[in-house]
């Protein structure tokens, strides 16, 4: 095989994952005017529901028009060398392989960042304002992205510091080493992620005293389940959208409230919600995706470490001699398929998580509350009610609402 041949390759595959969501995407749009099934009727009235096809015709041209800007930005800086303009830049300024693969990372990130920020401002200012869900303000999304930026260097430029070292002082057993690092980043992360991150993003305070709390901790009780850590997040400081998660493990677990859901569910519906997520971390559900999710990197550093000194890889991008950031920019491109196959792998085991943790919430709690609660979070996110099944195969971490409430009234 030679460079120019791999070159072609990176290239087809680019093209076919573009022409394969492309017509997902499209086939999945083909069911935006499908009849509402019966058991989900009543949801929308009529003008709501013409607003929804509007919500969702809207973000799937912006979708569209943004997927083909990407693509053909790509395959400008492959055919234009734009790696090889960027590795010799970076090889201007130091001599050091670390320092080059962070400025050679920093560049490509921070300016395929600034070249998206218009798409970003257009989504939150224009589609989400239209719709009434936009509560962010221009000061807020500054802000929000220098984080996002400082966010970007700090701890990604500090991991990938420590892999290109790694790289540099042990390139047979890089794979173990890399790995290793990303495991205990992986585990911190869910331990304290919510202590640590969230914080620079929102603010956070433990539920108040009040029938929600006294509601929330009888069902705890009920279901041997200690809840000393519930709190809520301003999510209506970005978005009118709500949402509730879990996070952590051990003594570090903690509940976590949009203060939007608070607003938008009754008590016993937001109970509904909270045993859902109690029904995650009762099943182990959270050790099960670290655990997958550990294995994967795992096998894929170990992958990585077969291909990344390849020097043919580089000359595929313009480079004359191999180094470890370019070999992983084509590892990644060579790896995508695969990472796809995985990906709804990964979803399947999802999907049917979440049909557990929903067999949670009914047998522990009620299932009319928890339909319910779905419903009225699916009407005011103006959900998809009727997505094709191949999108939802392919996409979907959750079931549909439809399944969802199929399950629940069995």
């Amino acid at each position: 095989m030679t460079p120019q041949l791999l070159f072609y390759i990176l290239i087809g595959i680019i093209l076919a994952k573009f022409i394969f969501d492309t017509l997902i995407d499209a086939n999945n749009a083909k069911h935006f005017n499908d009849k509402i099934p019966q058991p989900l009727e009543g949801i929308y009235n009529e003008k709501e529901y013409l607003k929804s096809q509007e919500y969702k015709k809207e973000n799937y041209k912006f979708s569209s028009i943004t997927s083909t800007f990407s693509i053909i930005t790509t395959l400008l800086f492959f055919f234009l060398d734009g790696f090889a303009i960027v590795d010799n830049l970076a090889r201007t300024i130091s001599n050091n392989t670390i320092i080059i693969t962070l400025i050679f990372f920093g560049i490509i990130l921070f300016a395929s960042d600034v070249i998206t920020t218009p798409f970003s401002y257009y989504k939150t200012f224009v589609i989400e304002e239209k719709y009434g869900f936009n509560k962010s303000t221009i000061k807020t999304f500054i802000f929000d992205k220098i984080k996002g930026w400082l966010m970007m260097v700090i701890l990604g430029g500090g991991i990938l510091a420590l892999l290109t070292w790694f790289y540099q002082i042990t390139t047979t057993n890089f794979w173990l080493y890399a790995w290793g690092l990303i495991a205990i980043f992986t585990i911190f992360m869910n331990l304290f992620y919510s202590k640590l991150i969230v914080p620079i993003f929102n603010k956070q305070t433990p539920l108040e005293e009040g029938p929600l709390k006294t509601e929330i901790n009888n069902f705890g009780k009920k279901v041997g389940f200690k809840l000393d850590n519930i709190f809520v997040i301003d999510g209506s400081k970005r978005s009118t959208k709500a949402n509730a998660y879990f996070s952590g493990f051990g003594s570090q677990k903690r509940v976590t409230l949009y203060d939007t859901l608070i607003n938008d569910l009754e008590t016993n519906e937001i109970v509904a919600v909270l045993a859902h997520e109690i029904g995650h971390y009762k099943k182990k559900h959270i050790i099960y995706n670290l655990i997958l999710s550990l294995l994967l990197t795992g096998f894929t550093f170990y992958i990585l470490s077969l291909l990344v000194g390849n020097e043919m890889l580089a000359q595929a991008l313009g480079v004359e001699n191999s180094s470890f950031h370019i070999g992983l920019i084509a590892f990644a491109i060579l790896y995508s398929p695969i990472s796809e196959i995985t990906g709804l792998l990964m979803n399947i085991l999802s999907r049917k998580f979440e049909y557990q943790a929903d067999d949670y919430a009914k047998n522990n709690y009620n299932s009319e509350s928890l339909i319910s609660a779905l419903k009225k979070l699916s009407k005011n996110s103006l959900s998809n009610l009727t997505p094709s099944k191949l999108y939802v195969k392919i996409h979907y971490s959750h079931p549909t609402l439809l399944s969802r409430i199929s399950n629940l009234k069995k």
